[in-house]
Order: C-alpha cells, then sequence, then structure tokens
C-alpha cells in the first residue's frame, strides 16, 4: 500500500477502535501476546530479522546492531510487555475532574483517545509492538514507520499483532506499518494534517529535529539523551563506581544512557582513578567492552596516559557507544550550570550523601527525570510502571518523561444539564 492508502486506511479505523468497548481491546492485546509467542511467529520473526542483521552489518556499529538484534527470548519480553498493559487501568472515558455550578450543570473533564497517532523509529523493532500495544489500548489507531534497518522485522511483527485485530473485530488497519522507508514517507507524516492526530519520532537528533522543524502535525519532542551523573564531594564511592558503569555501560546505545561524568574536584584525585579501572582495565578482565574516557585538562591531568582529551563537541555529544566525557567541577552549582548549558532535558543524577545539595540539584535541574543515588537507566516506562513507553518526551507541553497511557489521550468535557439557558 502507498503512504497515503495507510493513512487513510487508519483514519477510518480510528473510530472503530475509539468505541471499541475495554474487554475488547484487552482482548486484542491479549491475542497480540499470543500471536506473537506463537511458533510460527517466531520461526518468521527470527528469520526477518537475521535478513536485517545481515543486511546492517558494516553499515552500522556494534551497539546499534545490538538494538537490532531480535531473540526469542526478546520476542518473549515483547510480549510479556504487551500482556502488562493489558492489566493497566483504562484509561479511556476516565473523569479527569467533575465540577458542579451553582447553576446545575456538571461538567466532566473526561480523557478521550488521541485518534491516529503515528510514531517513526529506527533501529529497534521492539519498539513496533510496544507502541501498537499503548496505541490499542489507549483507543487509538497507529502508524509506525521504522528505519530501513529492521523493517522486514517489523513488518513480521506487525503481520503477528494483527491478528488479535482480526479475530476481535477491530480494522487491522489500526496498526499499519509504512511500507515506503525513504524520506519521502517521513515527510508525508509529519504533513499528513488531517489524517495523523500525534506524531511522535523516536530516534537520533537528525529525526527530531526534521520533525521539530518540518512537521505540520502536532509533535511531541522525544529521545536525545546528553545524560549527566554529577559525583559531589560526599559521595559514597563504591556506589558511584556501580551506578555509573550501569548508566554508561549496561546499555549504552539507548537514550536512557550516561554520556557525561561530572565529578567534584574535592574527590577527584581518589575517585578518577577508581573510574578509569572499573570502567577500562576491570571490565576488559571480566571479557566485558571497556569505556573509552574523553576527559577535561583538569581529568587528563589526574588520568596520565589514560584516556583522550575530550574535544570541543563532547560534552555536547550523545556518543551512544562506549564513551564517556568526563569534567572537573568544583561545586554543585558549577555542576548545576554545566548541565543547563549542554543537557538535552532528559535524565541527570546527583550521586551525593549531602540531602542539602540533592534538593538543590533536584530543584535547580530542569530535565524530564532528576535522580538522587541511582542510575539515569531507569528513565523507562516499564521501570516507571507504565508498562512501557511510547517515547521519552524532553518537552513541556502535553507530555514529559516516559510517555504511557495517558499521554496518548486527550480530553473533552462532556456537560449534564436539565433545561440551563444562559
Amino acid at each position: 500500500m502507498t503512504t497515503q492508502e495507510i493513512l487513510e486506511a487508519a483514519r477510518a479505523a480510528k473510530q472503530a477502535v475509539a468505541l471499541a468497548s475495554c474487554r475488547t481491546r484487552q482482548s486484542v492485546l491479549e491475542r497480540m501476546a499470543d500471536a506473537l509467542c506463537a511458533p510460527d511467529s517466531v520461526e518468521a520473526i527470527l528469520a526477518a530479522n537475521a535478513e536485517d542483521m545481515a543486511a546492517a552489518k558494516g553499515h552500522i556499529s556494534d551497539v546499534m546492531l545490538d538494538r537490532l538484534a531480535l531473540t526469542p527470548e526478546r520476542i518473549g519480553a515483547m510480549a510479556k510487555g504487551i500482556l502488562e498493559v493489558a492489566a493497566l487501568p483504562d484509561p479511556v472515558g476516565a473523569v479527569l475532574n467533575r465540577v458542579e455550578r451553582p447553576n446545575g450543570l456538571v461538567i466532566e473533564k473526561t480523557a478521550v483517545p488521541m485518534g491516529v497517532i503515528a510514531i517513526i523509529y529506527e533501529s529497534r523493532p521492539n519498539v513496533t509492538s510496544d507502541a501498537a500495544a499503548l496505541a490499542i489500548k489507549s483507543g487509538n489507531a497507529c502508524i509506525l514507520r521504522c528505519g530501513k534497518e529492521a523493517w522486514r522485522s517489523a513488518s513480521a511483527i506487525v503481520t503477528a499483532l494483527r491478528r488479535g485485530l482480526r479475530e476481535n473485530g477491530l480494522p487491522e488497519a489500526a496498526v499499519s506499518l509504512i511500507e515506503d522507508t525513504t524520506h519521502a514517507s517521513a515527510n508525508a507524516l509529519m504533513t499528513a494534517v488531517g489524517y495523523v492526530d500525534l506524531l511522535i519520532p523516536r530516534g537520533g537528533a537528525g529525526l527530531i529535529r526534521a520533525c521539530v522543524e518540518n512537521a505540520k502535525v502536532p509533535c511531541i519532542q522525544t529521545g536525545t539523551g546528553i545524560c549527566h551523573i554529577f559525583v559531589d564531594d560526599s559521595a559514597d564511592q563504591p556506589k558511584a563506581l556501580e551506578i555509573i558503569e550501569n548508566a554508561k555501560a549496561s546499555r549504552p546505545s539507548v537514550c536512557n544512557a550516561e554520556e557525561v561524568c561530572l565529578v567534584h574536584s574535592g574527590i577527584a584525585a581518589e575517585f578518577l582513578p577508581k573510574l578509569a579501572q572499573r570502567l577500562g582495565p576491570d571490565r576488559a578482565a571480566r571479557g566485558l567492552h571497556p569505556v573509552e574516557l574523553r576527559l577535561d585538562e583538569r581529568a587528563a591531568a589526574l588520568l596520565p596516559g589514560i584516556g583522550v582529551p575530550a574535544g570541543p563537541q563532547d560534552f555536547d555529544t550523545e556518543f551512544l557507544d562506549y564513551i564517556l566525557a568526563v569534567k572537573i567541577v568544583d561545586s554543585v552549582e558549577e555542576a548545576i550550570a554545566h548541565i543547563a548549558a549542554h543537557s538535552t532535558g532528559h535524565s541527570e543524577a546527583i550521586l551525593t550523601q549531602d540531602n542539602a545539595h540533592a534538593a538543590q540539584f533536584t530543584a535547580a535541574v530542569d530535565s524530564a527525570a532528576v535522580y538522587v543515588n541511582c542510575s539515569t537507566r531507569f528513565t523507562d516506562g516499564g521501570e516507571f510502571g507504565l508498562g512501557c513507553e511510547m517515547g521519552i518526551s524532553t518537552q513541556k507541553l502535553h507530555a514529559r518523561g516516559p510517555m504511557g497511557l495517558a499521554e496518548l489521550c486527550s480530553y473533552k468535557y462532556i456537560i449534564h444539564g436539565n433545561g440551563q439557558i444562559r
């Protein structure tokens, strides 16, 4: 189907999904999960993914290949995510606020589906099932547009997911995958006024920028994560080392991974050699990929022969790789100022035992998620109890942070009267 035909079919399908009962939508999701794990589906999805992986090798980095790769365990986790969404309270029709006016009018602010949600994403096949589950649970139709690297995998996943719609009497077009992976289809979604009610881009800085600059439909800015961790002079250093290794190296290709480490000058001489040892030789000895340190002048002076000097762009780069920029600061105020100048508003953390510094940091840092003494890797819909997420919004209007079911609904006012006139 052409992109325009998919847009028209999704628009035609959205009312059926919006008006479907809670039980119908839940049954759809349960059947989607079953279909995803059926032996024939797993076989087809893994075969499609093998083709994607073979085509992508040599063209994308190893960490990005890891994002693209599927295994039976990862497919099982996708199905588990769908069931977790199915079990969440139904957001559609929830009365968000109720006011009874002196004239007897009863005004109810009521949650309603957005309509058609378009998601543009890159080489993460699991986004396909996450997005479809959240859209259907919140009464929306969705149009998925993945990158060319993941298209075969996404197509096999959508084929399985559509069984749940078909077997519960809902139109298959409620979950659609764009067949054209050129820039033309992305531009078509950005300008699909009258067809797309909300556009959510999930990907790198270039994709987000293109959507924000060119979209004529409502667009949520998501994803790009230059995430900072500030190690205060009172930090519990063994815990800090554990947290930083997790935030940087547990999965460096995701947007909630740490990219910048700020270290208080009061402990830098003691802490930085421990950090270099933990992220370099210690990881290599365990058969793990070491982390390259990009050091500012003061940090480099404390770690001669280790890492490389930080370049002009290293504190403004989302590496999505085993690379960590390191800078020494003299105070919590300087850490806050650095974050204000370089952050993308995603996730930042302070590691400290000083409650006043923690309070100052959380009040002053203007990001979607601000942590005290834990890893930035928790910025995730599942970890926040949302089942999974449609994306992580780094803007402030309508949605901020992990976007779950509530953020995929709008609202309308329903007013009950008994003959009142004005």
